[in-house]
């Protein structure tokens, strides 16, 4: 089978792996669609982020849906031609943060494309997968490209959760990315009273603006748009922050209310905070990292219509042209979620 592999920075292959074989509570996912996610990006482009450097060839991709083409021993809950979206979260369900319900922080996560740990984690950017039956959410009444969004929406429904009740609430968005314009669809399904979104591309805050945004603004034309929002101590009571910008990040400290929460999302590296003045406003400032259990739930709210990830979806490309999807993945200009079809 082929695979998008990972070798350095700008250094990406597409070369032939055994197929794999199911085993007992396992299926052999036949991939239909995988997203290229920021992640990927970050491999493709600069060979890891931030302390995690790509050590050896890496399988990449972890945004995926594909049918069932066959069942391992005992598998009774799925058939075969089933769409799937497949969750690339495999906690080893033992150590003490899975006990307490941590499965994101699983201290032997397998997490599919991942470099974090060595040897790395392959991904799921091929032709054939097996997973665990428990992976495998039914993606009824999707389109494959849909069910392929379930992981991002994924990380950003955890990230609400953890940012707390949304309802009524004014939401800042600080980049426009895939992720941003998922943060920007959720706190409006969640009741957000009003949303404004920023970053540096008209065509990413055009979408934000298609997708829910009460107002947005192009920060790179207008570096001080958000002074707007900064009388009476601020305007604001979450950030949802998807850039990994530290300037992003300083930049809309003056526009939060006393007493905000931060919700962290972007990674790109380490950053230097106002503390200071994050202190004295009495803002938190919190960390958002992966998912869990919210996978499921990223599928039955699309499967409700309560959430219509299809416009982000921009461009779709065949396996074979790997190296241009992850190109014009990587051009904000006119790229939201681009994705390889297999």
């Amino acid at each position: 089978m082929k695979a998008i592999v990972a070798h350095a920075a700008k250094d990406l292959r597409i070369e032939t792996r055994d197929k794999p074989a199911p085993g007992p509570g396992q299926v052999l996912v036949r991939m239909e669609r995988g997203g290229i996610c920021g992640s990927d990006l970050h491999y493709y482009n600069h060979g890891g982020f931030g302390t995690v450097r790509l050590r050896e060839p890496m399988i990449l991709g972890h945004e995926v849906s594909g049918r069932i083409e066959a069942l391992g021993d005992g598998v009774a809950t799925l058939a075969e031609g089933d769409l799937v979206a497949v969750s690339p979260s495999r906690p080893c369900h033992a150590c003490a943060y899975c006990v307490a319900g941590q499965h994101n922080h699983c201290l032997d996560m397998r997490f599919y494309g991942s470099a974090m740990p060595f040897p790395h984690i392959q991904g799921a950017f091929c032709d054939h997968v097996v997973a665990d039956v428990t992976q495998c959410a039914k993606a009824d009444g999707l389109t494959a490209g849909e069910a392929a969004m379930a992981e991002p929406l994924s990380v950003v429904l955890h990230a609400a959760k953890r940012a707390g009740d949304l309802m009524g609430r004014r939401v800042l968005v600080t980049g426009c990315g895939p992720i941003g314009q998922l943060a920007v669809m959720v706190a409006r399904a969640a009741g957000a009273s009003l949303i404004v979104a920023t970053d540096v591309a008209p065509f990413t805050l055009d979408m934000a603006r298609r997708v829910g945004a009460d107002h947005v603004h192009n920060v790179a034309e207008a570096p001080d748009a958000l002074a707007a929002y900064a009388g009476g101590k601020g305007s604001f009571d979450v950030l949802f922050e998807c850039s990994g910008v530290a300037a992003a990040l300083a930049g809309a400290i003056p526009a939060l209310r006393p007493g905000a929460v931060i919700m962290q999302l972007g990674l790109g590296g380490d950053m230097t905070l106002p503390v200071q003045a994050m202190t004295a406003k009495e803002i938190e400032l919190r960390g958002s990292f992966r998912f869990h259990a919210e996978f499921f739930t990223a599928v039955t709210m699309m499967q409700g219509g309560r959430l219509d990830v299809a416009p982000l979806i921009t461009q779709t490309l065949p396996l074979d042209e790997a190296v241009s999807a992850f190109d014009l993945a990587s051009d904000r200009s006119r790229a939201i979620k681009v994705q390889i079809q297999f």
